[in-house]
C-alpha cells in the first residue's frame, strides 16, 4: 500500500530558513549562504520521509517565498515595473515582486483560500509574454535523485494559477484571465518535458480551486487544460491534487473523467461529502489519494477511524489503487512535536505535528497491508480515550455561561452614528485622523528583553520597567509626529493572539510550533484543548501605564474572538462556534474592564474574520452570522462614548462588506493599499458605510517608504468614494515587521499627507 505527502513545511524545525532570508535581505549574508541553508533543509525533509517509508515524497514544495509566486517565475509573468529583461529569474527579481523595493511597490498579497498562509496574486493581462523562466521544479527533483529519492514534483495546475490571478493594473477588470490558457500551456509542456527527460516517473497538479462554486466555464477549463497537456503526460503518471474543503458533485464529475490523469488526491477531513462521490462511483483504473490525515491542525489521527474508512475505499478502487494521504500540505501545521520539551505531558500525547503526521501517513498504509503497528494504534487509542474524559477539557460554568447567549443579537442600543457624535465631543479629534494599526517595530533588545523575563533571568520589577521604558519611547514619538490617536506598541507581545492565550485557561503552548504565514514571517498558534475563560486582566495595566503617559487617546489592543479562534489550532471535539462564543465572553470581561479604567478608545482585531469564511457559498451565511455575532458580545455593554475599532488585513473585503457594517463597530481600519485599492470599489458601486472607516495608506509590509503626495493621492481616492467626517488616515497593518528608520518617515509622510488635506479641504470650505 502506497503512501503520500501533500506538501511539507519548509521554515525548518527552529525556522532555520526564516533567519537565513532576513539575514540575506538585511545583506548580512550572500545568496549563496541563503541558497546552503535551503539545500540543507529540502535534502533533510527528503531524507526524513524517506526514512519514514513514504512513497510518494513531494519536491518543489520549498520555497523561497510563496508557491504561487513561484509559479509566476517559472512562467515569467513578472509585471514590467521590475524591470526584468528576460533569463533565469534571480532573486533581486524574485524578492522585488515578493517585498517590493525602493523603488516600486510588491504585488498584492493574500490569504490562500481559508488559511493564515498568504499568496502573491499574479497580475496578468493580454500583453503577457510568457516564458519559461524559472527551473526550479527541476532542479529540485535531480537534487532529490542525487540523494537516491525518486520525488513527486508539485506544481500548481495552470487553470487553478489563472483562477488565482487578477488583471494587471491597467487591464479591464472584466478580462477573462482563463483567455490566457493557450498562452500559458506551452510553458507547462515545456515543464513536464523536462521533468520527464531527468526521470520524472509521476507529476501533481495542485488544483485547489476545484474545491470552489465554479461554474460551466471554469469547469470546462480544466477539461481543456487537461486534453491540450494530455500527450505531454505520455510515459508520466500524473496526479490532480484538491485540499481543503469537499469537491463539489460537478468538479468531480470534470476532473474524475479528464482523460491522461492516472490519479486523484481529495482531502477527505475537510471534505466528507467528497467519500460519498467517491463511493457513487470512481473511474476504474485509477489511484484514489486519499487524504484522511488532517493537514490543518495537530490533533493526533484516529487511527482506527481511518483504517475503517481506507478499508470501505480499497473496496471500492482496489487494494493497488489505494494511496495513503494527507488532507492537504502539512506547511498549515508545526513542524515537530519531538521539539517540544516544555509541554504538558498529557496534552502532548493528544497532538501529531508535520513529522508524526508522516509517520500516521505510513503506519496507516502498511496496516492495510496487515503490517499493523499494535503498539502505535494501542497508543494513539489511548490518547483518543484520555482527551475524551480528561477533566481538564470541560468547565461547566463556561458551558453554561455560552448556552445562555442564545436568544439575543447583541447590539448596542444606540445608532453607530449617535455613538460618533458623542465620542467626538468627548475626544475632539480633528478631520482625517491619524492613527496606527496597534504593534511598533519589534528591536531585538525587546525580544531579549521578554525572552530573559520568560527564561527567569530578569526579575518582574526589570522587566516591567523595560517595557515601560519601551512605551514611553513609542508614546514620544507618535506626539512628535503629530499621531491624534495613539497606541503603545505593544512591545509586551511577541504576538497578537500567543499573548492572549498565555491568560486564557484553555490553551496550551509550544515552544517551537512555528507555522509559515507569508515569506519569512512565522507565527505559532496557541492550542485549544479546552473550554476557555479568562481569569485575570490580560491588558488593563498596559495600557492603564500609557495613557498616563499622554493627554491624547490611547488605544486599548485587543485581538478578537473570531482571529484567536482562525489563528489557532482549534479543539476538534466541538463546533467551532461554540469554541469562539466562549473566547467572545472572555473579551468582553477585558473590554468592560478597560472602559473602567479609563480608556476610551478600544480595538478588538478581527483581522482573520474574512480568512475563516468557508470555501462553499451555502455554507458561508450561517458562519458569519456567528462570527459576527461573537465580535458584537465582546463590546455590547459599553457606553456610547467608548469608541470600538476593529481592523482587518489581507483578503477579499467586498464579498462581506454587509456583514463588516453588521458588526456595529464604531471605526475599522482595513488593509487596502497592497491590493490596489480594491476596496474602494465597494463604495463607488454604491455601499453605504456610515461608521468611521481607515482604508489603509501604505504597505506595512514592505521596506518601500512612500512619499507625502503618493499617500495624499491614496486618500483623495478615499474622498471621492467616502464621507469626510468619517475617514480615518492609517497604515495598512501593525508596524511589528518594520525597522524604526522604515517606520518614522513613512508615519512622518502620513501625517503631513493627512494634514495637507485638511488644509484644502478648509481652504474650499
Amino acid at each position: 500500500m502506497a503512501s503520500h505527502i501533500v506538501g511539507y513545511p519548509r521554515m525548518g524545525p527552529k525556522r532555520e530558513l526564516k533567519f537565513a532570508l532576513e539575514s540575506f535581505w538585511d545583506g548580512k549574508s550572500t545568496a549563496q549562504d541563503l541558497e546552503k541553508v535551503a539545500k540543507d533543509l529540502r535534502l533533510s525533509i527528503w531524507k526524513q520521509m524517506a526514512d519514514a517509508g513514504i512513497k510518494h515524497i513531494p519536491s518543489n514544495t520549498f520555497s523561497y517565498y510563496d508557491q504561487v509566486l513561484d509559479t509566476t517565475a517559472m512562467l515569467g509573468a513578472v509585471p514590467p515595473r521590475y524591470g526584468w529583461n528576460g533569463g533565469e529569474i534571480g532573486f533581486d527579481t524574485y524578492f522585488s515582486m515578493a517585498r517590493g523595493n525602493a523603488t516600486v511597490p510588491a504585488m498584492e498579497m493574500t490569504k490562500w483560500f481559508d488559511t493564515n498562509y498568504h499568496f502573491i496574486v499574479p497580475e496578468l493581462g493580454p500583453d503577457v509574454k510568457f516564458s519559461y523562466a524559472s527551473h526550479k521544479a527541476v532542479s529540485e527533483y535531480k537534487e532529490a535523485k542525487e540523494l537516491g529519492i525518486n520525488t513527486i514534483p508539485v506544481i500548481i495546475g495552470p487553470v487553478s494559477y489563472l483562477l488565482l490571478s487578477k488583471p494587471a493594473k491597467g487591464v479591464e477588470k472584466s478580462f477573462s484571465l482563463l483567455s490566457l490558457l493557450g498562452k500559458i500551456l506551452p510553458v507547462y509542456k515545456e515543464v513536464i518535458a523536462e521533468l520527464k527527460a531527468v526521470g520524472a516517473s509521476w507529476i501533481q497538479f495542485d488544483e485547489p480551486t476545484l474545491v470552489l462554486d465554479l461554474d460551466s466555464h471554469k469547469l470546462n477549463a480544466f477539461t481543456e487544460a487537461y486534453a491540450e497537456l494530455e500527450s505531454s503526460f505520455s510515459g508520466l503518471n500524473v496526479l490532480i491534487e484538491t485540499y481543503f474543503a469537499d469537491v463539489p458533485a460537478e468538479a468531480y464529475k470534470t476532473i474524475t473523467s479528464l482523460k491522461g490523469i492516472s490519479g486523484f488526491g481529495f482531502d477527505l477531513v475537510r471534505g466528507t461529502q467528497t467519500i460519498d462521490l467517491i463511493k457513487s462511483g470512481f473511474p476504474a483504473g485509477k489511484f484514489l489519494f486519499a487524504g484522511v490525515v488532517d493537514g490543518r491542525n495537530i490533533w493526533a489521527n484516529d487511527l482506527a477511524a481511518s483504517l475503517s474508512l481506507l478499508h470501505e475505499l480499497e473496496a471500492l478502487v482496489g487494494k493497488d489503487k489505494l494511496v495513503v494521504s494527507t488532507s492537504c500540505s502539512l506547511m498549515h501545521t508545526a513542524v515537530d512535536l519531538v521539539n517540544e520539551t516544555k509541554l504538558d505531558g498529557e496534552i502532548k500525547s493528544w497532538l501529531a505535528f508535520a513529522a508524526q503526521k508522516v509517520v500516521e501517513v505510513n503506519a496507516l498504509a502498511k496496516a492495510l497491508t496487515g503490517q499493523k503497528d499494535e503498539a502505535f494504534l494501542s497508543a494513539n487509542a489511548s490518547a483518543h480515550a484520555s482527551r475524551k474524559s480528561s477533566p481538564r477539557v470541560t468547565n461547566e460554568a463556561v458551558q453554561n455561561a455560552a448556552a445562555a447567549l442564545k436568544g439575543s443579537d447583541h447590539r448596542r442600543a444606540t445608532p453607530v452614528s449617535a455613538r460618533l457624535d458623542a465620542q467626538q465631543k468627548k475626544l475632539n479629534l480633528p478631520i482625517l485622523p491619524t492613527t496606527t494599526i496597534g504593534s511598533f517595530p519589534q528591536t531585538i533588545e525587546l525580544r531579549r528583553v521578554r525572552r530573559e523575563y520568560k527564561a527567569k533571568k530578569i526579575s518582574e520589577e526589570e522587566y516591567v520597567s523595560a517595557i515601560k521604558e519601551e512605551i514611553q519611547k513609542v508614546v514620544k514619538m507618535q506626539e512628535e509626529l503629530d499621531i491624534d490617536v495613539l497606541v503603545h506598541g505593544e512591545p509586551e507581545r511577541n504576538d497578537m493572539v500567543e499573548y492572549f492565550g498565555e491568560q486564557l485557561q484553555g490553551f496550551a503552548f509550544t515552544v517551537n510550533g512555528w507555522v509559515q504565514s507569508y515569506g519569512s514571517r512565522c507565527v505559532k498558534p496557541p492550542i485549544i484543548y479546552g473550554d476557555v475563560s479568562r481569569p485575570t486582566p490580560m491588558t488593563v495595566f498596559w495600557s492603564s501605564a500609557a495613557q498616563s503617559m499622554t493627554s491624547r487617546p490611547m488605544k486599548g489592543m485587543l485581538t478578537g474572538p473570531v482571529t484567536i479562534l482562525n489563528w489557532s489550532f482549534v479543539r476538534n471535539d466541538q463546533p467551532r462556534f461554540e469554541t469562539c462564543y466562549q473566547i467572545a465572553l472572555a473579551i468582553k470581561e477585558e473590554v468592560e474592564d478597560l472602559e473602567a479604567a479609563g480608556i476610551q478608545v478600544i480595538q478588538i482585531d478581527e483581522a482573520a474574520l474574512r480568512e475563516g469564511l468557508p470555501l462553499r457559498k451555502s455554507e458561508q451565511a450561517f458562519y458569519l452570522d456567528w462570527a459576527v455575532h461573537s465580535f458584537r458580545i465582546t463590546n455590547v455593554g459599553v457606553k456610547d462614548t467608548t469608541q470600538i475599532h476593529t481592523h482587518m488585513c489581507y483578503s477579499n473585503f467586498n464579498d462581506i462588506i454587509q456583514s463588516i457594517i453588521d458588526m456595529d463597530a464604531d471605526v475599522i481600519t482595513i488593509e487596502n493599499s497592497r491590493s490596489d485599492e480594491k476596496l474602494l470599489s465597494v463604495f463607488r458601486e454604491g455601499v453605504r458605510y456610515g461608521a468611521g472607516i481607515g482604508p489603509g495608506v501604505y504597505d506595512i509590509h514592505s521596506p518601500r517608504i512612500p512619499s507625502t503626495e503618493e499617500i495624499a493621492d491614496r486618500i483623495n481616492k478615499m474622498l471621492a468614494v467616502l464621507e469626510t467626517n468619517i475617514l480615518w488616515v492609517n497604515p495598512d497593518c501593525g508596524l511589528k515587521t518594520r525597522k524604526y528608520n522604515e517606520v518614522v518617515p513613512a508615519l512622518t509622510n502620513m501625517v503631513a499627507a493627512a494634514k495637507l488635506l485638511r488644509t484644502q479641504l478648509a481652504s474650499t470650505k
